[in-house]
């Protein structure tokens, strides 16, 4: 039983002070803790984050003595709601992240339960082992999340689930008392010990002793065929052990723990198996056919061939990857059906030791599945392609969430697991089912181990909707039993599927299930209302029936959806939660402090929060949003990254606005966002400025005046703008024509490069003009000062859009300050000029954009370079690797024939504008940069270029490390003959 709040508050207080972690009690985290990626919300107690085993020890002691529950959580992905309740969760993925020890030998791993899958097996490459299950969220998903909810991933017809790889566990169970649990081959002796330990080894060896028992497990559970199957607890895989099944492997009670969601004790330690690294040449055939029913027939013949994965991407997948600008990318390989529609797709990992022996197994697949009438296209792709194919289909799940409006793809019977041979069949049914009730579902994934995840599209903010939802689940439930599948694959009971485990196992089963949790937890403090005593799946729904969408009037336009649709986008998948060692942008400020509070994830949260349930008549005055946004640095990132497309950079601009229209704007944020007007004003007297911040003493009282940080340096203004440079210059004449965007950062900071700029592109033979135009408007835009981006924005277009075309682009220099014409203009400016804002956007190209271009166009050749060779190191910036692309960088910077370009893996550099200015931000800015870029560039010798697009990577490159970075133009500029 759950103690109401008010009444456990003040042993809430003694708790936080016993704690070596953290405990939060406020509305805040509480917000962010109450919801995972499913389809369930229910505010916890508090948010625990402990540091040592001895904070779990104390929780499990609070628990015990307030009548409260502890609800395990590593990244919160949990598809069924199982980190979902109101009691305190125990979020162990902060501190409980290392790898303990290996054993390249005897090929095991020890681990703490919040180590990120995919970090682990890099850790493990160099011994040449891997651990294999690998799940779409691999990049964030954590060993105690994969072994409560026992993962399997796309690999599973070869690795299985996580529970055929784990080996031992060590535990706190429901008493405090610390457990070790292993193979033995002795259970009636570990049933002899005292304490809860014996008790738990008495009741398991009493009910799978039992005849009767052992005959009903063997009756009801899923068909043994099926190699997912996690369908309550797993008595079934300790009945198949020694001694019940006298041929059978050792006892080892981790077979239950797998799977077990949490409700049985809390992990501290993980040892798992390992094997050894996949084969050497990965080879993905992509076949191509006209229907799902097609792709299930083709999937049991692929079978024979042994693949690594058969993953089904289908038509609906495709549509919403279309729509995406990182995955549109990754779908390069896809081929469209006679009738112009998306195919279904299913990708075939023939992965082996040579590229000869996968092009053979492609092509005998091929021919067999052609013979009988099955297939119209079968590209066969290696090496970086087959990362783009697997990132394309790890991405399904959030891609589902760009759907706009309030119908969505909804996980309610998305992890249903037959057998394969049944698949077809059973796949007939289901839409069957489906269409009787006007209902359509999208099909992806695990073809090749009897597990479709199937959505259907449901409005959950409707009363039909949450109907839907039930019926629809009851239904399929019904159909599973049939095929004597198993209702949860690989995503687990939780609050979604609980309800009908005694329909799918048998009462009788299910009561064995109660035994099992009483006899480990008899107090259910461990994450209770999973597995057993779940209440109807139908409750604690993130949305309530009849809930309304309410309008906003937003500054930003939001096409086809208001600006809550939007932040609802987000699905909770946690890609924001992946590190620095995977790679990508998203998300800086989460990437260095490990904080949920911090990722995309949560801001999209909190915004969902208030617009929804505040009461006030302005729902974005709430500090509870500024508090959770203030670590944003508006990179980006997750416009680029997210699988959802959720904007959060822009969703922050919107907000700041909104609440500087309630409390006014702050004195620093009005000096950022007057950018270009200040700076201005001081260019008139540049040395005395020069002065001031040139001198350390000086500059450090300066930067206190305004809230900089003292040891920030600060960008020094040079002798003359360089508009004022440029028409003291003799005007040249040619037919090709550009018009520079001479930016408010170039036209006062940066002048030198861009004076660099404009004469390479004049000795390439262009004539160059800069138009009369309104600075960039990107300093307002940071600080959320939309009504004057907006009064720049709009200037700007009026002023470029009977000049600007394909033949005669804008070329810009600063990547933040010219993308504003792509990214933010055609979101801000009044309808009556969008459709020239989106004209004038498509001709708005970075320099390097424009030098790449006219490569491709042949005009421009290497002869006019030098010869000599250098190797370039390239940190892009946030924003261009967003919504536009570091390959033209790389082109234009490989112009010299002799010249190497090597892109650093960085994400951020953490500058972020006026972010890593900002004295409260000054040691986070600091932080992100350590991350990957300082060490990057501190490893390079002196005759190595740096080179950096953005004005703020180069500052920031600058007092991170000291070394001096390039503008790609200046690089370019100096390889000129």
């Amino acid at each position: 039983m759950t103690v109401p709040a008010s009444d456990v508050v003040p042993t809430l207080d003694s708790l936080a002070r016993q704690l070596d972690g953290d405990l939060f009690r406020d509305s805040t985290l509480r917000t962010l803790y109450a919801t995972d990626a499913s389809a369930y919300r229910e505010m916890p107690l508090a948010v625990a984050i402990p540091r040592t085993p001895d904070d779990l020890v104390r929780l499990i002691r609070f628990a015990r003595e307030a009548g409260v529950s502890l609800i395990p959580r590593t990244a919160g992905t949990s598809l069924a709601g199982q980190v979902v309740g109101s009691g305190l969760v125990v979020d162990v993925s902060k501190h409980f992240n290392k790898i303990l020890e290996i054993n390249p030998e005897e090929r095991w791993v020890r681990v703490q339960p919040g180590v990120v899958r995919d970090e682990l097996n890099m850790a493990l490459k160099p011994y040449g082992l891997y651990f294999g299950p690998e799940t779409s969220t691999a990049n964030r998903a954590m060993i105690g999340g994969m072994v409560g909810n026992n993962s399997c991933g796309s690999n599973s017809v070869v690795y299985g689930s996580t529970r055929e790889h784990l080996l031992e566990v060590k535990a706190l169970l429901s008493d405090g008392s610390e457990a070790v649990f292993t193979a033995e081959d002795d259970l009636e002796k570990l049933a002899a010990n005292p304490g809860l330990q014996g008790k738990i080894y008495r009741k398991t060896f009493e009910i799978l002793s039992d005849p009767p028992n052992q005959a009903e497990i063997r009756k009801n559970f899923p068909k043994k065929s099926i190699e997912r199957r996690n369908t309550g607890y797993a008595l079934d895989m300790l009945l198949d052990c020694a001694p019940f099944t006298p041929d059978g492997p050792a006892f080892n009670m981790c077979r239950l723990i797998a799977g077990s969601e949490g409700t049985l004790c809390l992990l501290t330690e993980i040892k798992l198996g390992l094997i050894p690294l996949p084969p050497k040449t990965q080879g993905l055939l992509c076949a191509h056919f006209n229907t799902i029913d097609e792709t299930l027939r083709a999937t049991i013949i692929a079978l024979k061939y042994k693949p690594q994965a058969i993953e089904l991407i289908d038509s609906y997948v495709l549509e919403c990857a279309a729509s995406n600008v990182e995955q549109r990318k990754n779908a390069f390989f896809v081929k469209e059906k006679e009738d112009g529609t998306y195919p279904a797709i299913l990708v075939v990992d023939l992965s082996r030791e040579t590229q000869p022996e996968v092009e053979k197994l492609a092509a005998e697949l091929e021919v067999e599945l052609r013979a009988v009438g099955l297939g119209f296209h079968f590209p066969l792709l290696f090496g970086e392609d087959t990362k783009k194919i697997w990132t394309l289909r790890k991405a399904g799940l959030g891609l589902l969430g760009n759907i706009p409006g309030d119908d969505k793809a909804v996980a309610v019977i998305e992890d249903t697991a037959v057998d394969v041979l049944d698949q077809p069949d059973y796949i007939r049914d289901f839409n069957a089912i489906l269409h009787k009730h006007n209902m359509s579902a999208v099909h992806y994934a695990h073809a090749g181990s009897g597990e479709l995840h199937l959505r259907p599209i449901i409005n959950l903010k409707t009363r039909e909707g949450h109907q839907q939802f039930r019926m629809i689940a009851e239904e399929i439930a019904a159909l599973v039993k049939k095929y004597d599948g198993s209702l949860s694959g690989e995503h687990g009971d939780g609050r979604l599927r609980g309800e009908f485990i005694p329909k799918m196992v048998g009462e009788h089963n299910y009561g064995l299930f109660k035994e099992i949790k009483k006899a480990w937890d008899p107090q259910t403090i461990f994450n209770p209302g999973k597995v057993v005593d779940t209440p109807p799946m139908d409750t604690y729904l993130r949305y309530e029936a009849d809930q309304q969408t309410p309008e906003f009037k937003t500054y930003f336009r939001f096409e086809n959806q208001t600006i809550l649709q939007h932040a609802e986008q987000c699905n909770g998948s946690g890609d924001c939660r992946k590190t620095q060692l995977s790679g990508g942008t998203m998300c800086p400020s989460y990437m260095a402090t490990r904080n949920e509070k911090e990722t995309t994830r949560a801001r999209a949260n909190i915004l969902r929060e208030m617009l929804t349930r505040s009461p006030k008549d302005n729902r974005f005055d709430h500090q509870e949003i500024k508090e959770v946004y203030d670590l944003c640095l508006a990179c980006k990132g997750c416009k680029g990254e997210c699988p959802s497309n959720v904007d959060v950079a822009k969703l922050k601009m919107e907000f700041l606005q909104q609440y500087h229209d309630v409390h006014g704007v702050p004195l620093r944020s009005w000096l950022v966002g007057n950018f270009s007007k200040m700076t201005g004003i001081a260019s008139y007297v540049p040395w005395a400025y020069n002065l001031i911040f040139k001198n350390a003493p000086l500059r450090r009282i300066a930067n206190r005046v305004v809230g900089f940080h003292p040891d920030r340096t600060m960008p020094l203004l040079h002798g003359e703008t360089l508009k004022g440079w440029f028409k003291k210059q003799p005007k040249t004449s040619s037919e090709k024509k550009v018009y520079l965007f001479c930016d408010e950062f170039t036209n006062y900071n940066d002048v030198e490069i861009g004076k660099k700029a404009i004469q390479v592109l004049q000795k390439l033979g262009y004539e160059v003009l800069i138009p009369d135009h309104a600075p960039s408007g990107r300093p307002q835009l940071s600080k959320g000062l939309l009504k004057d981006a907006k009064k720049i924005a709009e200037q700007n277009v009026k002023a470029l859009r009977n000049l600007i075309s394909h033949d005669t682009p804008l070329i810009g220099i600063e990547p933040s300050a010219i993308l504003t014409f792509r990214d933010e203009y055609p979101d801000l400016v009044s309808e009556y000029l969008l459709e020239d804002a989106k004209a004038l956007a498509q001709n708005a190209l970075q320099f390097d954009e424009f030098i790449a271009r006219e490569i491709d166009l042949k005009k421009i050749s290497s002869n006019l370079f030098t010869k000599e060779k250098r190797t370039i190191k390239l940190h892009g910036h946030c924003q261009q690797k967003a919504i536009a692309s570091l390959v033209p960088t790389k082109k234009m910077l490989s112009l010299p024939e002799n010249y190497t370009v090597q892109l650093i893996p960085s994400g951020c550099c953490g500058m972020a504008g006026s972010f890593g200015y900002e004295a409260e931000h000054y040691d986070l800015s600091m932080q992100i940069g350590e991350l990957v870029l300082f060490p990057a560039v501190r490893q390079q010798p002196e005759e190595v270029i740096i080179a950096a697009p953005g004005t703020s990577c180069r500052h920031q490159i600058h007092d991170g490390t000291g070394r001096k970075a390039l503008h790609p133009a200046e690089v370019l500029w100096e390889a000129m003959l």
